[in-house]
């Protein structure tokens, strides 16, 4: 039974992730009529957040969790049972029962984590390897960066397996920040901040030796 009396669901809500390191992962959160409300994990998957993350400009989606990782919201449980295709601009857009209607508690609140991207590609599963770190994007250069490496950025993507690495002649260098040099994945990572680097924005490169790479785009979805 839900818990909420019927609302209508509003157009073009905000979102914001709340409690992570950056604004790009935390608690969601959306805005409507001047009330900010969380959102249940009933049915959230990876498909719902990549609309988050593309909504909030931060690049994909890599992981998704519960209140257990950046706490319970206060107040308005928002939306429940969330169904987004993937093509949506912003989550109003996507399915659900409409505003206010849930069958939850706050310990069932959704985060998200958004971090790695590829930027300048023909889609989202191949260009420029950039990653966010306290809410800076920055590219990762080309010296010793492998196959097993790019594996690790297209499973971490949902985009299946990398097919090709190239560097900034392909997909144009990018701007700013130089953030990884040396990347050395084993190929079991979850994710590219669990690879072996110097460290973060410690480098010996120029942007034109940004990395970039080409992944299958067969999307595997792990929850």
């Amino acid at each position: 039974m839900f818990g909420s009396p019927p609302m209508i669901f509003p157009s073009g809500v905000k979102v914001q992730l709340v409690n992570g390191r950056n604004r790009c992962e935390g608690r969601v959160e959306v805005l409507s009529s001047g009330v900010w409300g969380t959102v249940c994990d009933d049915d959230w998957d990876v498909v719902d957040a990549y609309v988050v993350c593309r909504q909030l400009n931060c690049g994909v989606a890599v992981e998704i969790s519960n209140s257990s990782r950046f706490g319970p919201g206060l107040g308005l449980i928002a939306l429940d049972f969330v169904d987004c295709r993937g093509h949506e601009a912003d989550l109003s857009q996507c399915g659900s029962p409409g505003w206010g209607i849930h069958n939850c508690q706050h310990d069932e609140d959704v985060g998200v984590t958004c971090t790695v991207q590829l930027a300048n590609g023909s889609n989202r599963c191949e260009g420029r390897v950039e990653v966010l770190f306290s809410g800076v994007w920055g590219t990762v250069c080309d010296d010793d960066w492998d196959m097993v490496n790019a594996n690790v950025v297209c499973r971490q993507l949902n985009c299946g397996m990398a097919v090709e690495i190239s560097n900034s002649s392909r997909f144009g260098p990018g701007l700013g920040l130089i953030a990884l040099d040396d990347v050395d994945c084993r190929g079991h990572e979850a994710d590219l901040s669990q690879c072996g680097s110097p460290g973060w924005g410690s480098h010996d490169c120029d942007n034109d030796e940004d990395v970039g790479l080409t992944c299958t785009g067969r999307a595997f979805i792990h929850l």
